[in-house]
C-alpha cells in the first residue's frame, strides 16, 4: 500500500458524501490529509525503526473506520477473495472448513463432491504439510491462503489421520467452489422445510427451486422458511426471495440515507409464485439485515409468521466501492425501513453505541394493525425460550472434546444408521463418558470460582488455617465435584445433541447434520404446532 492507495480511499470517501458536503467541510478534509500524508512519510522515512508502511497504512485505515460501525471496512487485495466468497458463495479451493487443534490445523468438513472429498479427506486429518511448507503452528487463516487459489491448478496435502502412523500424500487440483446458500430442503409431515443459510448471489432463486420441488412431489400444506444463524447478504436477493410470496409492485424496504441518492423504494417486480401458501419464517439472534429485511416484511404484510427469538437488529445497508491495486472500501450508506416503518437497527453507532431501551422503541403497524416495533431486531410472533447453556457443555466445547470424540468414533465405526434415524444410544454416551475421563476432563464452576474469593476473603481476615482445619471448605469442594461428576448425566440429553450433531456430518454432510437434528428442534416443533392449528395461525396474523 503507498500514497495512491490512501489518497483513493479518502477521495472516494469525499466523492460518496459530496452532496452534501460544503466548502468548509472540503477545506478540513484537505487540510487533515495533507497533515496525515507528511506524519506518514515522516514515520517512514526517520523512524528508529522499519515501519512497514503496507502494515501501518493498513492499521491506520482500519482505526479510522472503528470509529464509524463494525460494518464499514477497508479489503485489501489479500482479503478480496474471502469477501467476494460472502457475496458469492464461490471461490477457487479444495473445499472444506478447516479449525485449529493444538499445534495442526485439521480438516473440519470437507463439502460433499468437492476436490477436499473427491481426494478422500476427513473430518479430524491433521494438515501436516501443504506443498513445501511445514504447518505446525501455523493459523487457519495460514493454512486457507495456501489452500485456496487458481481454479485447475493442483496442490499438494500431506495429512495424518488418527490411528494411522503413515502420512497421506494427496494431490488435489483446485475448483471454484460454489456453496448452495440453500443446504437443504425436505418434507416435515405436510409442510415444506427449507433452509436458507445466506443471501448470496442467486439465492433466491435456489429457494425457488427447492420450492417448486417440494410441490412437485408432496401436497404441501405450507412452509417453514429457516433463516436462522443467516447473517444476511445481498439486499436485491432479499426482495426477490419476498416476492416469491408476496404480489408484484408491493414496498418490501426503503433505504434512506444521508446522500439523497440512497433515498430509495424497493418493491417487488415480478409476479409472485405462491401468495395463499402459509408461511413459518425462522429467526434468532443470528438472523440479520437480510434475513430481517425478509421476516420483517412477511410479518409487517401479515404474510406469514415469525417464530423463534429476537433478531440481531442491523437495519444498516452497505455498498462496495473500488480502490487502486485491487482494493475495496464496503461502507454504511443508509438505514433501511420495513413496510410498516420501521428500521430494526439496534445499536446507535453515533451515540456510544447505545442500545434503544425498549421504553423508547416506537409502535407501528402491519396490515392488518398488529403492533410491532422500531429499534431492536424483528420479535418473533411466537417467542420460543433460549435454553441457558450449562457451564460443562461450554467447557466441552471450549476444549473441543465433542469433535475429539468424533474422530475416535469415526476411526472406528465404518457407518451409522441414516439421519432421521440414528440416535445417540446409552453406549455411545458410556464411550463418550469414558473418551473425555481418559483426556482428564474438567471445568470451573461459579460456585468453585466464589471458594476461591472465600479463601482470599478467609485469608485477608485470618481465618484460612482454621476454617481449613475444620474440613468444611474440603468438604464443600468435595461435594461440588461430586455434582461436576452428575452433570454428564444430568445434561446428558444436551450433549448428546451436540454428539449426534458431530456424528451424522462425518457419514452424511451437513444436508445429514440438518435433517437428523430437525427431530429435536423445539423451533421446528413449535412451527410445525402452528401449522397444524389453521385457526390459531388466521387468528395470530389478524391480530
Amino acid at each position: 500500500m503507498n500514497y495512491k492507495n490512501i489518497l483513493s480511499l479518502f477521495f472516494a470517501l469525499m466523492m460518496i458524501s459530496s452532496s452534501s458536503f460544503g466548502q468548509s467541510t472540503y477545506f478540513e478534509i484537505s487540510k487533515n490529509l495533507e497533515i496525515f500524508n507528511n506524519v506518514f512519510k515522516e514515520l517512514n522515512t526517520y523512524y528508529v525503526d522499519d515501519t512497514e508502511p503496507g502494515n501501518l497504512m493498513e492499521k491506520a485505515i482500519d482505526s479510522m473506520l472503528k470509529e464509524l460501525d463494525p460494518y464499514t471496512q477497508y479489503i485489501p487485495e489479500s482479503e478480496i477473495e474471502d469477501f467476494r466468497f460472502q457475496t458469492t458463495g464461490q471461490y477457487g479451493g479444495i473445499g472444506s472448513l478447516i479449525r485449529k487443534i493444538n499445534e495442526y490445523v485439521v480438516i473440519a468438513e470437507p463439502y460433499k463432491d468437492f476436490p477436499a472429498d473427491k481426494a478422500g479427506l476427513k473430518i479430524g486429518d491433521k494438515i501436516v504439510k501443504i506443498d513445501d511448507v511445514l504447518m505446525k503452528n501455523k493459523t487457519v487463516g495460514d493454512v486457507s491462503k495456501l489452500l485456496k487459489g487458481e481454479p485447475g491448478k493442483k496442490v499438494n496435502v500431506q495429512v495424518q489421520r488418527l490411528n494411522h502412523e503413515e502420512l497421506l500424500n494427496l494431490e488435489i487440483t483446485r475448483e471454484k467452489i460454489k456453496i448452495s446458500s440453500v443446504p437443504y430442503s425436505g418434507m416435515i409431515d405436510k409442510y415444506g422445510y427449507i433452509k436458507l443459510s445466506k443471501f448470496t448471489r442467486n439465492c433466491s432463486n435456489e429457494v425457488r427451486s427447492a420450492l417448486l420441488d417440494l410441490e412437485a412431489k408432496n401436497n404441501l400444506e405450507g412452509l417453514i422458511l429457516d433463516l436462522r444463524g443467516n447473517p444476511g447478504g445481498l439486499l436485491n436477493e432479499a426482495i426477490k426471495l419476498c416476492n416469491i410470496f408476496i404480489e408484484k409492485n408491493t414496498m418490501i424496504v426503503e433505504t434512506k440515507g444521508r446522500n439523497s441518492d440512497w433515498n430509495k423504494v424497493y418493491k417487488t417486480k415480478s409476479n409472485a409464485y405462491n401468495t395463499e401458501l402459509p408461511i413459518i419464517v425462522l429467526v434468532d439472534e443470528g438472523s440479520a439485515s437480510a434475513s430481517e429485511i425478509v421476516a420483517g416484511t412477511i410479518q409487517d404484510l401479515d404474510r406469514g409468521i415469525v417464530v423463534g427469538h429476537k433478531t440481531f437488529g442491523k437495519g444498516l445497508v452497505q455498498q462496495t466501492k473500488k480502490l487502486n491495486y485491487n482494493s475495496q472500501l464496503k461502507l454504511t450508506v443508509a438505514k433501511y425501513y420495513t413496510p410498516s416503518g420501521r428500521c430494526i437497527q439496534a445499536i446507535n453507532y453515533s451515540n456510544d453505541n447505545k442500545v434503544l431501551p425498549d421504553s423508547l422503541r416506537t409502535e407501528f403497524k402491519t396490515k392488518n394493525g398488529r403492533s410491532v416495533f422500531d429499534g431492536g431486531g424483528i420479535d418473533p410472533d411466537i417467542k420460543i425460550d433460549l435454553d441457558s447453556i450449562p457451564k460443562i457443555i461450554f467447557s466441552l466445547m471450549q476444549k473441543q472434546l465433542i469433535f475429539e470424540f468424533g474422530n475416535h468414533y469415526y476411526s472406528t465405526h465404518t457407518k451409522i444408521d441414516k439421519p432421521i434415524d440414528f440416535n445417540i444410544s446409552d453406549n455411545v454416551y458410556e464411550d463418550f463418558i469414558e473418551f473425555i475421563n481418559k483426556e482428564k476432563f474438567d471445568f470451573e464452576t461459579s460456585s468453585e470460582k466464589k471458594i476461591d474469593d472465600l479463601n482470599e476473603i478467609l485469608n485477608f481476615e485470618g481465618y484460612k488455617e482454621a476454617l481449613h482445619k475444620s474440613g468444611l471448605i474440603t468438604l464443600l469442594k468435595e461435594e461440588i465435584e461430586k455434582l461436576k461428576q452428575r452433570d454428564i448425566k444430568k445434561y446428558k440429553e444436551e450433549i448428546s445433541k451436540l454428539i449426534l450433531s458431530d456424528l451424522v456430518v462425518r457419514y452424511y454432510y451437513n444436508k445429514g447434520r440438518i435433517e437428523a437434528m430437525l427431530k429435536l428442534d423445539k423451533t421446528v416443533e413449535a412451527a410445525i404446532q402452528t401449522l397444524d392449528g389453521k385457526e390459531n395461525y388466521n387468528k395470530i396474523l389478524k391480530n
